[in-house]
């Protein structure tokens, strides 16, 4: 008798019961559905598709776009006893082809893939062999050019369920307005739309704005007056160092976090921050996704992000145990001009996607007519540098060049250092009795390691080097001069991003993109960003507008927004309630509208008193509210 999704949670994950809506979507999937599930940040989307893949026969495959989160998962499976693996660019084609020979001869239950990596002909040809019981899309917001994160090689991702008609599809997204969610049923070829939503609503978080020319010293108090865990993000590498030591200054344990530094000191970081070593983490937004710790009571935002997205998802990272916490944003007016020119620099000119097209292509010596589906580091520090090019610019070219879909930028990618033996077991002994120090290296690693003269292991590179007491710079120029020697095969360890090159190489000039495409990505931008500026700007209650903007219109005010706390302060006197009163029934007169739409005629600084008003008039039976629109009784 196969087991029960309850049996599943509680084997492998110790859990008695589902979360909300967990069990529903689960079922849909058994019963062979297309779903999508709309969870929020911490709502358990990945139980959703991991227990029904483990309860049926054959394998299920994930699509994700960052690597990280990727090889998380994978290690948290791995770590349960449930066998997973992950595919994505920056590996080298043996490992790749034999991680798919696992998938389809062995026992894994999950082959992670990025988007790029699902379409190869390699992976087309073994999932063909492959018994895919569920395809899951995670992130699947990335499909949508509507949205805030919109990924080129998700749009191909359909093309797939022409191999496995019968295998339903799972889509999960955090973050997704009532237009993207429709836009992902459709790019994904759902049989029919269905959707499962838990509500956005977080009634144990308070979303808090504060109007501050002296940022850094209110971020100090808040730290002090708010007790436990908590993140501060900023948007340069820079500031996560200057505001990490003023915090440190200042008695308080805090680190720094970006897409910078090594895969080691990223993966120390986050354990420090997670076991409560340091108490707050200064990030950039390379922080924070796929972490789970419950008990983060505080999150700062030291400038507004461009998208109410990922504000929300960013956000949302606070108080996930259900306990009281706060979501912070510390604002003032020079953040909208910088938000205005952010975003009218993030749609560079034809010229300079062209001369940094022609750089890329210099910097890696490629022919014009060269293959797509080449990968390599990127460093665009070193980069810029070389080219004298402007970073913020050179950034913005390759953001729209990935969205043409020419190249693609992965994160950063660790893959240890490897090897293979070349020679005869007799040529490797002989070589050892000339080379005193290849034969120290060589013993230890032929007996850690098994299986170099047959096919490439993994090397620690560090514990390698502590065990033989030298330097690592050391170990590694030693293992360079075995293979100049033709002793081994040596892959040093990369820790890099990868670019893809997805198209073979043109002549710069020759370089088009979809103009139509263009505008409308940069009109929905800026639609984003002027609701972003409303949520800044509008003192209405936060919770509300942010509910709004995910299609919950009917919501009610949270009481604990910094809205809310000031409008229960709000005392009118019988003129001003006239005055306003007045004015929102002629407002009312030819129809109904949102509260959104009423406070829109006042001046943002009378919106408190216009809200009283209205409640007033509510509760006096003048109006009535019906669904989200407000309307006078006749």
């Amino acid at each position: 008798m196969s087991k029960s999704p309850n049996d599943i949670l509680k084997e492998y994950w110790g859990y008695d019961s589902f979360r909300p809506l967990q069990k529903e979507i689960i079922q849909s999937v058994l019963d062979g559905q297309d779903t999508l599930a709309l969870l929020p940040t911490g709502g358990g989307k990945s139980i959703c598709f991991q227990v029904p893949a483990l309860i049926q026969e054959g394998i299920c495959l994930v699509i994700s776009p960052l690597i990280a989160l990727m090889k998380d998962q994978v290690y948290n499976l791995n770590k349960r006893g449930i066998k997973a693996i992950a595919i994505y660019s920056g590996m080298h084609y043996k490992d790749i082809d034999r991680a798919f020979d696992n998938c389809i001869h062995g026992d894994i239950k999950f082959l992670y893939l990025s988007p790029e990596r699902l379409l190869t002909d390699l992976a087309l040809a073994r999932i063909k062999q492959m018994n895919v019981n569920l395809l899951a899309v995670d992130e699947a917001h990335c499909i949508s050019q509507w949205g805030y994160d919109f990924r080129p090689p998700y749009l191909e991702i359909a093309s797939i369920r022409e191999l496995i008609p019968k295998t339903p599809i799972i889509a999960l997204t955090a973050t997704a307005t009532v237009d993207v969610v429709k836009d992902i049923q459709e790019k994904l070829e759902f049989k029919k739309e269905h959707l499962f939503q838990q509500s956005f609503k977080r009634e144990n978080l308070a979303y808090v704005l504060l109007r501050e020319e002296n940022k850094i010293s209110k971020l100090d108090d808040i730290i002090k007056s708010v007790k436990g865990s908590g993140i501060v993000y900023v948007r340069s590498r820079r500031k996560t160092k200057e505001i990490t030591l003023y915090l440190k200054n200042n008695n308080i344990t805090a680190d720094f976090y970006h897409a910078g530094l090594s895969s080691e000191q990223r993966s120390k970081k986050q354990e420090d921050w997670i076991n409560n070593k340091i108490r707050i983490m200064v990030c950039t937004n390379a922080f924070g996704m796929g972490i789970d710790k419950p008990d983060v009571r505080l999150v700062v935002h030291m400038e507004m992000p461009d998208s109410l997205e990922a504000y929300f998802q960013e956000a949302g990272r606070g108080g996930r145990d259900g306990h009281k916490s706060y979501a912070v944003v510390l604002y003032n007016e020079a953040d909208k001009s910088n938000l205005i020119y952010q975003y009218e620099q993030a749609y560079p000119s034809m010229e300079d996607l062209r001369k940094t097209y022609r750089a890329l292509g210099s910097y890696y010596q490629l022919a014009i007519g060269g293959r797509g589906g080449d990968s390599f580091d990127f460093d665009i520090v070193e980069f810029v540098k070389k080219f004298n090019l402007n970073t913020f610019t050179t950034y913005n070219c390759m953001r729209i060049l990935e969205q043409e879909g020419w190249l693609m930028i992965t994160d950063a990618v660790f893959n240890p250092a490897s090897i293979r033996i070349k020679v005869r077991k007799d040529e490797l002994y002989d070589y050892q009795l000339r080379n005193k120090k290849a034969d120290q290296i060589l013993k230890l690693i032929l007996r850690s390691y098994h299986g170099a003269f047959t096919d490439f292991v993994g090397l620690h590179m560090s514990w390698i080097a502590k065990s033989l007491k030298i330097p690592r710079e050391q170990l590694q120029q030693s293992l360079i001069k075995m293979q100049t020697n033709g002793i081994i095969d040596f892959r040093p360890e990369k820790d890099k991003p990868q670019l893809v090159f997805i198209q073979e190489r043109v002549d710069p000039t020759n370089l088009t993109i979809d103009m139509d495409l263009f505008n409308f990505r940069k009109k929905k931008h800026l639609e984003r960003l002027q609701k972003t500026i409303a949520y800044v700007e509008n003192t209405i209650c936060r919770s509300q507008q942010l509910l709004s903007y995910f299609g919950e219109k009917d919501s009610e005010r949270c009481g604990t927004c910094d809205v809310c706390l000031e409008r229960n302060k709000v005392e009118l006197s019988k003129d001003e309630f006239e005055k306003y009163r007045i004015k929102v029934l002629k407002e009312l007169e030819r129809e109904p509208l949102t509260i959104n739409e009423l406070a829109e005629a006042f001046s943002p600084k009378r919106h408190a008193q216009v809200l009283k008003t209205i409640e007033h008039l509510i509760d006096e039976g003048e109006l009535d509210k019906v669904e989200d629109k407000i309307k006078r009784k006749k």
